[in-house]
């Protein structure tokens, strides 16, 4: 028989939009504190839990919640749009509500379920100046000075996307890898690799920085297609093929929309062995 008395754990959600994965842990409900150390331990895929990026809830004062993400290396990342609709999914289901608000480091930003299920989020709009997104001063961010000739955008997180024939045939681990410390991005990069394959419609693979290959990144898709638009290769609405679905962006005057579907997988709690191990 359990005792009561015995530490509780950690209560965590396991959740994923277009394969890209996450674990989700409400800081409003506990008191544990969400370390570095603990999202690379839950990162583990083999001694974890697995994931992309670490979600964490937290209350705020002008928004109906916050959100922190760490990468699996436990960095701390500035924006993560899929998981952003995977929670706010989670927030308008305990609200009853079709919309949320929710604060980043990007300032406030607004999710809403449409009537098909889908959930989408404005991303805000895309930084397009070097400082900002960031990176070292250059005299066109369309065309850096990179073999490739990519792309710099930044949508909360720095993205360097290259515009290649295929997509599917690039070797995304070590070109990806070499790109991502980058000397012109001061605090690394994200890099995707995009190929035109319809009107309007892209082929997309990504390598995020502090988490290596994922099967969709909601901030790079986003980049991705405001970089398409402004290269002239798509209008300014899109669907992107990622590994894991399909992602459609609308570079709108209040800012790139990004919608797409979500899972709530599983509900687990961390044990007090697991979470102890990390603090030893």
């Amino acid at each position: 028989m359990r005792d009561s008395r015995a530490p509780a754990g950690l209560p965590f959600m396991k959740m994923h939009g277009a394969g890209n994965d996450f674990v989700v842990i409400d800081a409003r409900r506990t008191a544990q504190p969400v370390t570095a150390a603990l999202a690379c331990a839950l990162a583990d895929r083999n001694r974890g839990v697995g994931f992309d990026q670490l979600a964490v809830i937290h209350p705020a004062e002008d928004a109906d919640f916050r959100l922190q993400f760490l990468n699996s290396d436990g960095s701390e990342a500035g924006a993560c749009g899929n998981a952003t609709r995977c929670v706010s999914d989670y927030m308008m289901r305990e609200s009853g509500a079709d919309s949320t608000s929710l604060r980043t480091s990007r300032g406030i930003l607004h999710a809403l379920r449409r009537p098909d299920g889908l959930v989408s989020v404005n991303m805000g709009p895309p930084m397009l100046e070097p400082a900002q997104i960031p990176l070292v001063p250059v005299n066109d961010v369309l065309h850096l000075p990179i073999d490739g000739d990519p792309v710099a955008v930044g949508m909360g997180n720095p993205h360097c996307i290259f515009f290649v024939a295929d997509a599917g045939a690039v070797d995304v681990a070590g070109w990806g890898a070499s790109i991502e410390h980058h000397a012109l991005f001061p605090e690394a990069t994200n890099v995707e690799f995009a190929s035109l394959v319809g009107p309007d419609r892209l082929r997309m693979r990504v390598w995020e920085r502090g988490a290596g290959i994922t099967l969709a990144c909601g901030s790079g898709t986003c980049a991705t297609a405001v970089a398409a638009h402004l290269r002239g290769l798509t209008g300014r609405r899109v669907e992107v093929e990622v590994d894991g679905g399909l992602l459609e962006i609308d570079w709108r005057e209040d800012g790139v929309w990004m919608t797409g579907p979500t899972a709530h997988v599983f509900d687990g709690v961390l044990s007090p062995a697991f979470l102890a191990s990390v603090d030893a």
